[in-house]
């Protein structure tokens, strides 16, 4: 409940925001319209932390890490018509001293939305929306490298739907509704198929334990998606975006959503130089959690628990 309570708070914090900016940018009752264009952006961020001890009395270990980046759209707009697609990649690691390479961060996401408008003179769409994300390597449960948890398409999260879309300036603010998106995870690895992980059918084994029937590669859910997404500058030279994401399926379990939210606060130094500070939730009632028993390699499945990571760094971006 204090979960919800918070994330009714920040959305009616962005509602009057801009309220406020549609007051003191008020239009004309004739606008003009939407020239033709074409606008591709492209930036890439490259942030690095290291920690060095000589002869320190307190005691420490010599790391450092990484943390790359890259975030390229291209949009779309006449009149009455906006399409924008872009393709976002993070890739992080961490080097202890007497410790391997860790990952720390592994994203690549695909979005693509086309909305559609009666007039120039509504803020409301009616939009199309594709999202796609996975990673790239194999992720494990560390200090144990032995038995990946993740990898690239296990999972894969594929959403398509329609609904309607709200926003002045889509570009900083906007609220998306959509009454019927199809939801599918992809674990493509059979390892972690059979084992029934993201959510999955498992496989099926005998009584001696051979396995007479895979574990499913794919999900599939139809459900309500509601998003946000909200960029400004709050104070000089720091900027923040939010991005939250509800979904819930009406067949299997209505009402238990899956949440997705992220905040980022952006410290503007330069042009190139900027420090960043994130936080990551994520809750998926699909993806439950192990717990170890006394007998080795046998675990108990427990229910899914709130996932969280947060982000710290300081590190250069440039526009390509």
């Amino acid at each position: 409940m204090r979960f919800c309570l918070i994330i009714l708070t920040i959305l009616s914090f962005q509602i009057s925001k801009a309220q406020d900016s549609i007051v003191k940018t008020q239009d004309s009752v004739v606008k003009v319209l939407d020239t033709l264009a074409w606008v591709q952006t492209n930036r890439a961020g490259l942030d690095i932390n290291e920690v060095t001890f000589v002869n320190w009395n307190a005691g420490g270990s010599n790391s450092v890490s990484a943390l790359f980046n890259i975030v390229s759209s291209l949009s779309y707009k006449k009149e009455n018509l906006i399409w924008k697609s872009s393709v976002r990649t993070r890739y992080g690691v961490n080097k202890q001293e007497n410790q391997k390479l860790r990952k720390t961060e592994d994203e690549l996401e695909l979005i693509s939305t086309i909305g559609y408008r009666k007039d120039t003179l509504t803020n409301w769409y009616y939009s199309g929306r594709f999202n796609f994300k996975t990673q790239y390597s194999n992720g494990y449960n560390y200090p144990n490298r032995e038995n990946p948890i993740s990898r690239f398409m296990a999972p894969g999260y594929l959403f398509i739907g329609g609904g309607v879309e709200y926003g002045k300036n889509l570009e900083k603010l906007s609220f998306y509704f959509s009454p019927l998106t199809f939801k599918g995870t992809f674990v493509l690895d059979q390892e972690l198929a059979d084992a029934g992980s993201f959510g999955v059918d498992a496989a099926v084994y005998d009584a001696l334990g051979n396995r007479i029937k895979k574990g499913e590669n794919a999900r599939t859910e139809m459900g309500v998606l509601i998003t946000n997404s909200y960029e400004t500058e709050v104070f000089e030279n720091i900027y923040v975006r939010n991005q939250l994401s509800l979904y819930t399926d009406y067949l299997n379990s209505f009402g238990n959503v899956d949440v997705d939210w992220e905040v980022v606060f952006d410290f503007k130094v330069n042009d190139y130089v900027k420090a960043t500070l994130g936080s990551h939730i994520k809750y998926d009632n699909d993806i439950k959690t192990q717990q170890e028993t006394a007998v080795a390699d046998v675990f108990i499945e427990r229910g899914a628990k709130l996932q969280w990571k947060q982000i710290l760094g300081v590190g250069v971006t440039m526009d390509l």
